[in-house]
């Protein structure tokens, strides 16, 4: 997810929260630019609606910086850019942490600790020892592919759709390794997760097979949404929020239950081992992790919020309607969670031959 994850995100919307940052300006003093928390993210989640305390805590004082992917930003980040926070998926986590680029985050300051699921919060990888962790877990989600009901009849619930040559040149898929290939091993298989140089082959050549009925390898959802709309493409692999804006433009679309399982993924956020705004990160961090934080993200991009209390204040008949389950542990019991690749560089770098014809 070379452009917009429109996250696992959507794409810009220019909402804004004028009347609290008028009401805040009363009593706060704007921050200068040294002081502004500088938050590296996906395209979307700059929205003032998923932090609006800190906004009235902090007028003026976060700046955001986007990525396409994950990749991206790992390669950024290494390279020597250094924001506060940043907002990677946990199967990535692992892999900054071996670079030495994050600092723990102790959860005694994070107001709604306990509200986060336990099947996230605790996940392998993400401990740092005494009460600390190295990612707070945020949204979660689910990759799978997003159909015309009209235009694909009874299709088999299979990602084998994404192979189908009846359909060439009208589908597309996610441009990130930790989306298309782990489809493609399990296709062919083969653990995603962890496989020999035998199995990567099998892999590739599965991959091989689907290139040249694409019409596009992609992160931008919104592109993705229109070509849909239109008819131009007739399946893609997506995220919820897809799903949920072209049903909410009234679109005849379905979000696959793959019968080898849909992905599910988690992202959070991290703090960078030479943050400059640590206090600030905190507030950003306790603000994007309220109930109301939640709620938005729920009802307007269709992800699952790490929170009991967002998932509270969603009515059941709205939960139903977006199919997402109020608990993440009932998710994984029929999805693939997305975990940290072993040998992540290499099934890149064989992707990457793969989309340009090798």
């Amino acid at each position: 997810m070379t452009s917009e994850r429109a996250p696992r995100y959507r794409l810009g919307r220019a909402s804004r929260i004028a009347g609290l940052a008028l009401l805040a300006a009363s009593f706060a003093v704007p921050a200068s630019a040294g002081d502004k928390l500088q938050y590296f993210t996906w395209s979307g989640y700059e929205l003032p609606e998923f932090n609006q305390s800190f906004l009235a805590q902090h007028p003026d004082s976060v700046e955001f910086t986007m990525f396409g992917d994950d990749d991206d930003a790992f390669t950024k980040v290494k390279a020597g850019f250094r924001p506060d926070i940043a907002h990677p998926c946990y199967d990535k986590v692992a892999r900054w942490n071996k670079e030495g680029l994050l600092q723990p985050i102790d959860t005694k300051r994070i107001k709604n600790w306990d509200s986060i699921f336990p099947v996230l919060k605790n996940l392998p990888d993400l401990q740092a020892g005494d009460g600390k962790v190295w990612m707070v877990p945020w949204d979660w989600g689910n990759t799978s592919i997003l159909y015309r009901t009209d235009l694909v009849s009874n299709p088999e619930p299979s990602w084998n759709l994404l192979w189908d040559k009846h359909y060439a040149g009208r589908l597309a898929t996610i441009d990130a390794v930790h989306d298309t290939p782990v489809v493609a091993a399990l296709l062919a298989g083969v653990n995603p997760f962890d496989m020999t140089p035998e199995e990567m082959d099998k892999v590739a050549e599965k991959l091989r097979e689907q290139r040249p009925l694409l019409s596009a390898y992609t992160t931008d959802m919104t592109s993705i949404e229109q070509s849909l709309a239109s008819g131009a493409l007739v399946a893609a692999m997506t995220w919820n929020a897809s799903a949920t804006t072209l049903k909410k433009q009234g679109v005849p679309v379905e979000f696959m239950k793959p019968k080898e399982g849909m992905l599910t993924w988690s992202c959070g956020y991290v703090l960078l081992k030479d943050a400059k705004n640590v206090d600030l990160a905190y507030d950003f961090i306790n603000s994007r992790l309220e109930a109301e934080s939640g709620k938005y993200l729920i009802e307007n991009y269709g992800y699952g919020s790490s929170t009991s209390t967002a998932f509270a204040t969603v009515p059941k008949e709205e939960l139903d309607k977006l199919q997402l389950p109020a608990d993440p542990d009932a998710m994984l019991k029929t999805t693939v969670f997305t975990a940290p690749m072993k040998q992540n560089d290499d099934l890149a770098k064989m992707f990457e031959r793969v989309k340009a014809g090798g």
